[in-house]
C-alpha cells in the first residue's frame, strides 16, 4: 500500500498521534491549542477524518468517544516526504541537496564531524 501524502497540517496531528500512540480528538485539539492557540476544535477534526479517509489513521469507537492510532509509522512517512522533497527540488540528486545545504547554512564543527561519521559509515557497510 503506498503511503498518503501528508498536508503540513496534517504533520502537526500524526506528530501528536506517533508521540502518543493512541489518542482522542479533544487530546489531539489539547495538544494543538498547547501549541498556537488559533487551533479551532473544528479545523483539528476535519484533519482527523482526513487522514482516517487517507488511512494514515484508524480509529476505534469507545462509547462517544474515538480513539485514534497510526496505520502508518512515521520513519516510512519521513522516508517518503524526503524522497518526494529530493525529487520536486533537487531532481533526485542527495549530492545536490547536501551541497546546497553545506553550502548555504554555515554548519558547526560538531555539524560537520557527525555529517562525515554519517556519510563514513554508510560508505563502510
Amino acid at each position: 500500500m503506498p503511503l498518503p501524502r501528508i498536508s503540513e497540517t496534517e504533520w502537526e496531528i500524526m506528530r501528536i498521534v506517533w508521540k502518543r500512540h493512541s489518542v482522542t480528538s479533544a487530546d489531539v485539539i489539547s495538544q494543538l491549542q498547547k501549541e498556537d492557540p488559533t487551533w479551532m476544535a473544528v479545523t483539528a477534526k476535519t484533519l482527523l477524518n482526513r487522514l482516517v479517509r487517507k488511512e494514515a489513521l484508524s480509529y476505534e469507537a469507545i462509547g462517544r468517544i474515538y480513539h485514534y492510532s497510526a496505520k502508518v509509522s512515521e520513519a516510512d512517512c519521513v522516508s517518503a516526504a524526503t524522497r518526494s522533497f529530493l525529487d520536486r527540488v533537487f531532481g533526485g540528486s542527495l549530492t545536490g541537496m547536501m551541497a546546497h545545504y553545506v553550502e548555504s547554512r554555515k554548519l558547526s564543527k560538531a555539524q560537520m564531524s557527525e555529517l562525515r561519521r554519517i556519510l563514513e559509515s554508510e560508505t563502510s557497510k
